[in-house]
């Protein structure tokens, strides 16, 4: 299978640490002076991180690779000292990766003989590390936490039950991965790029917010080829000629990609348009709204 990696370049990087609260997925720490890709199985190739290296050191590397195999992680994780081992295997026990901290504890513990560091040692950090209670459901990303809550003040007038509320969506497709931005639909439009959940959480979400624009949706944690997005993107802005793009995201770590991908797409396209971010709670409530 084909797997999109981050890859840091240790002579390059010099620890500075702008890159780590940009890994949405906790993959990147700061070990021993250096950034360090703690976790290929939570990297998910998206590469927010990119943009926010001021020494150029970290890119993504596609590669063809087995499935995720944690006995040669952890073979690879070795050389880089015995933090770097101990924050991969805490990694791992945060996001209730117990499968995965066996085997690799099982192979240390096999190897103890072979490895420069104390194994015991190791363990024991691992071991008096916590799994806090609130991340029990959410598989260690925030965005896929199990939240229950109770909608509010749904009492609708008869005017605006949802059988009779109006759609404002002009065009279709919507998703990314479908559209042709030379679709005469977007010639000239306002662009509202939204997440997926967006929509889902927002009860005035088309008479608000789409109301007059053209659609495009995406997810950037689960879609794959989004090299592909930000070619589309580009296409919009430079063929399309949109006035301007309205990103809406929700207010997830991991929705930040969308962002991401709207930023780079313009940094390639050779027009400029004003482009909007919108924040959106999982509640449907406006957190924020800046123009960038």
């Amino acid at each position: 299978m084909i797997r999109e990696i981050v890859n840091i370049d240790e002579d390059k990087c010099n620890g500075c640490g702008v890159c780590v609260p940009n890994c949405h997925e906790g993959a990147l720490q700061i070990i021993d002076g250096k950034a360090r890709l703690i976790s290929e199985l939570m990297c998910d190739g998206l590469g927010a991180c990119l943009g926010h290296c001021p020494e150029g050191a970290i890119t993504i590397e596609k590669r063809e690779a087995d499935d995720y195999d944690e006995v040669l992680v952890v073979q690879q994780i070795i050389p880089k000292g015995e933090n770097t081992l101990v924050a991969h295997l805490k990694h791992l026990k945060e996001h209730r990766e117990f499968v995965f901290l066996k085997e690799a504890v099982g192979y240390l513990k096999m190897h103890a003989g072979e490895i420069p560091f104390s194994i015991d040692t190791v363990i024991a950090k691992v071991h008096a590390s916590k799994v806090e209670p609130s991340d029990s459901t959410s598989g260690g990303c925030p965005g896929s936490k199990e939240v229950s809550f109770e909608p509010q003040n749904l009492r609708f007038a008869p005017s605006a039950q949802a059988s009779e509320a109006p759609s404002a969506l002009r065009q279709w497709p919507v998703q990314m991965h479908l559209i042709n931005p030379a679709s005469a639909a977007f010639q000239g439009t306002d662009l509202l790029l939204a997440a997926d959940c967006v929509a889902f959480s927002m009860g005035n979400f088309h008479s608000k917010h789409l109301s007059g624009k053209s659609l495009v949706i995406a997810c950037p944690k689960l879609d794959q080829g989004k090299e592909i997005y930000v070619e589309k993107i580009r296409r919009l802005i430079d063929e399309a000629l949109v006035n301007t793009i309205t990103v809406m995201m929700m207010e997830v770590p991991c929705c930040g990609g969308l962002s991401q991908l709207v930023r780079m797409a313009a940094s390639q396209a050779s027009r400029k348009v004003p482009v909007k971010e919108i924040i959106v709670s999982i509640k449907g409530v406006i957190i924020s709204e800046n123009w960038v």
